[in-house]
């Protein structure tokens, strides 16, 4: 019952500093001199305005019997255009209409570039996740390698890429790497993503199996497996289970990093941001919705991560 009470206690200790942390960013936004309007970020999230449908060329409106058709005759003798497809028509039977002018609307539905750089971001991180996990499996099981030059150039690979600016490595990649072997500006971004986490991944897989007891691997040998069968079969999976908190927290990095492949021009969460920024001048809205958006990838990525672990742990 004591324990209950404890439990309860802290409960609404960590409430009551979450909501004093709500309320001093609520005060700090009324104290400074700032219109908010939220209004303003979200068609660049979903667009629901309606679509404009417009002449492609000069003539003159005829509506059919039903009222609903429509049909443009040109005044060039282009074939004529029928349009039954609306939500509202803006011209009436016999109008004169000229290249360009708004003539109906749409209601549709769109993403807007928020949306868009989001899903970009991401793909880009779901690729280069994959991509480092299996390039930095197979660096980490080089790292322990009996054979000294794999042992060395693996080595040597990291210290390179941890020694070294996620930034620089993404330029370097993109315009030395990238003009040589004629790579797209995704490719590149994936590229330079996925050989720097790969040496971390490296690091903590390298550490993991070397935290399994070496008891293990000898058990294994002496039940008749080959060293590479001992390998995925008994000790990786054990590696992995230890190594998973740190794997995530890597991942949840990586998310994070991708950010700066806005530096290549290519429109991932950030850069949509900052375009979105420049449209609305509404900085304050966009990054707190930027930030957001981050905070729920990473989020449902480590709650993924949770699950697994919990998954290993039953299974084990």
């Amino acid at each position: 019952m004591q324990t209950a009470k404890h439990r309860w206690l802290w409960n609404g200790v960590f409430m009551g500093i979450v909501l004093m942390l709500a309320g001093g960013i609520y005060w700090s936004s009324k104290s400074i001199d700032y219109n908010w309007r939220w209004e303003r970020v979200l068609p660049y999230i979903v667009d629901t305005s309606p679509q404009s449908i417009r002449a492609p060329f000069d003539g003159r409106a005829e509506l059919g019997d039903d009222g609903r058709t429509l049909t443009l005759i040109s005044d060039y003798g282009d074939a004529p255009l029928l349009l039954n497809q609306y939500s509202t028509l803006l011209v009436t039977d016999g109008d004169l209409l000229f290249e360009g002018d708004e003539i109906a609307r749409i209601n549709s539905v769109r993403t807007g570039p928020i949306a868009n750089g989001m899903a970009m971001t991401l793909q880009l991180s779901v690729v280069s996740l994959l991509c480092s996990v299996v390039l930095g499996l197979g660096i980490g099981l080089g790292r322990l390698s009996a054979n000294p030059a794999l042992r060395k150039l693996c080595i040597l690979y990291i210290e390179i890429i941890r020694g070294t600016p996620l930034l620089v490595q993404i330029f370097i990649i993109y315009f030395f790497v990238g003009t040589v072997l004629s790579l797209d500006r995704f490719t590149a971004g994936a590229a330079a993503l996925t050989l720097f986490s790969a040496a971390y991944v490296a690091e903590i897989i390298r550490a993991g199996i070397q935290s399994v007891p070496t008891g293990q691997m000898e058990a294994a040998r002496s039940l008749g497996m080959s060293y590479v069968r001992a390998m995925v079969e008994v000790i990786l999976p054990q590696a992995l289970r230890r190594s998973l908190p740190s794997l995530a927290g890597q991942f949840i990095n990586l998310i994070k990093d991708s950010s700066l492949v806005s530096v290549i021009s290519l429109t991932d969460l950030s850069k949509a941001g900052r375009e979105v920024v420049s449209s609305t001048f509404a900085p304050f809205e966009v990054w707190f919705t930027i930030a957001l958006l981050y905070l729920v990838m990473t989020a449902s990525l480590s709650w993924l991560v949770q699950r697994l672990e919990r998954h290993m742990a039953t299974a084990h």
